[in-house]
């Protein structure tokens, strides 16, 4: 067998277990996935600058999902409170979402749970290759998603 390509399905192999992993620990309980993907990009964000404030171009960008799935989810992040969609001051048609400060607990509680679990993978690897991993990761991210 060609080492090529045995190399690259084991890249498959271990994708489709990592995902995996990630969708169905039940790391996301309270949120459906896509819902804590967006939650964690504005958290990040407003962990960063104190607001919070995430274009929808930029959540599109960032997760590959379609607009309409991206639309739909916020849509119920902003029903349960958790969101609020802000329009650009400069072009209306920007449409930006924060989230809502009061009820941020409710993310955190979910995103505590994965914080956990990122915790024993870091112990189990350790901190060189999770570094690496992180490393990885955005390098293929912006090279794939651009």
């Amino acid at each position: 067998m060609d080492t090529n390509f045995a190399l690259e399905e084991d890249v498959i192999g271990a994708w489709v277990r990592l995902t995996g992993l990630l969708k169905n620990t039940r790391l996301t309980d309270g949120l459906q996935y896509n819902e804590a993907i967006i939650m964690n990009i504005v958290y990040r964000k407003y962990r960063e600058d104190g607001k919070g404030l995430v274009s929808f171009k930029n959540i599109v960008t960032e997760t590959s999902m379609l607009k309409s799935l991206v639309n739909r989810t916020i849509d119920s992040l902003v029903k349960r409170g958790l969101l609020e969609r802000i329009s650009g001051t400069s072009d209306r048609r920007t449409t930006f979402i924060r989230p809502v400060e009061e009820n941020l607990q409710e993310y955190l509680d979910v995103h505590e749970r994965t914080l956990d679990m990122v915790h024993q993978i870091i112990e189990i690897i350790g901190k060189d290759d999770a570094e690496a991993f992180v490393r990885l990761s955005n390098k293929l991210a912006k090279v794939l998603l651009s």
